[in-house]
Formats: structure tokens, sequence, C-alpha cells
């Protein structure tokens, strides 16, 4: 298991505070970004909301049914393809890269994957960034800021240097 330790890694934390792509204060405008995705990764429940409200549907869909800490139930999940995985906050455990990992081998078939993290999902964006095939586009909520869109060949070596400032444990 990987671990954000406060005092120890506050550069990291710092980072992880920026956006690691292109922010779109208003989801709409990013749109079109979106619908031109080869393969759409979702994290979050607000950025997984906001999709399937427009009938968007990532082909990886990872959320904890929260939104800023308070529960948020979604009231359709457009996936009959349901993964768990355990990740206290402030972790990246091995459950999660192990369910990430199944999550994009079973999405191949076209069909939509949500993994119901129980925990905390925020960091499943740097496993996302290294497993994923190099044209993914990964979207997550920046709070009070708006939509982050990124693309996986542009952030690989970010997402693997932060990655290395964490504390194994």
């Amino acid at each position: 298991m990987l671990r954000l330790d406060a005092e120890l890694n506050k550069d990291i934390i710092t980072e992880l505070k920026k956006p690691l792509g292109k922010l779109y204060p208003n989801f709409e405008d990013a749109i079109e970004e979106i619908k031109s995705s080869e393969f759409l990764i979702s994290v979050g429940d607000a950025t997984f909301a906001n999709l399937t409200k427009y009938e968007l549907y990532p082909n990886i869909g990872i959320i904890d049914n929260l939104i800023q800490r308070k529960n948020h139930t979604h009231d359709v999940i457009h996936a009959e393809n349901i993964l768990k995985a355990e990740n206290p906050a402030g972790t990246i455990t091995d459950d999660l890269w192990e369910t990430i990992g199944q999550a994009l081998e079973l999405s191949d078939s076209g069909e939509c994957y949500v993994i119901e993290v129980a925990g905390e999902e925020d960091l499943a964006v740097l496993p996302c960034i290294l497993m994923a095939n190099p044209e993914t586009t990964i979207l997550y909520g920046q709070p009070n800021e708006g939509l982050v869109l990124l693309k996986v060949s542009d952030m690989k070596i970010k997402a693997q240097k932060l990655i290395d400032g964490f504390i194994e444990e």
C-alpha cells in the first residue's frame, strides 16, 4: 500500500492540489473533447454524475458515493458491471491497483465498468494514468474549480514521479 503523509509528503500534496490537465470551469465546455475520446476514465462522483446527465458513459467510472465528503447516491448507474475496491483516504491500496487493472482488461469489450471504492477514490487518477493506454482520456473534478481533462500520454512521467514520493507500507 502507498500512503501520503501530511508531514513527509508536503510537496506531493501541494502538487496534487493543482490540476494535472486542462481545467474546464464549466463541464459543458469539455463535452466536445470528451466525445472525441477513444477511451474514457472518470474519477469522482460529480464527474460521473455530470457525464451520465449528458448521456455520456465512460469506459471506466470510479466512484466512492461521496461528493466533497457528503453522501451521494447515483440515481442510475448505466453499468451492469460493478467492481469493488477498498482504499482508505490518502492511500493507494494494492486492491485499488488490481481492480483498476481488472477494469482496464474487461472494458476492452466496450462495456462500461464502474469501480465502487469503499473509502476514497481521489488518488485513483495516478494508477489510472500509469496503467491506461497513452490515448486514454481521464476526467476528474477539481473541487470548487471545475473539471480536469487529461491525456494519459502527457502525464505518465509526472504521475510516476508523484507515485515515487509516496510512502510504501
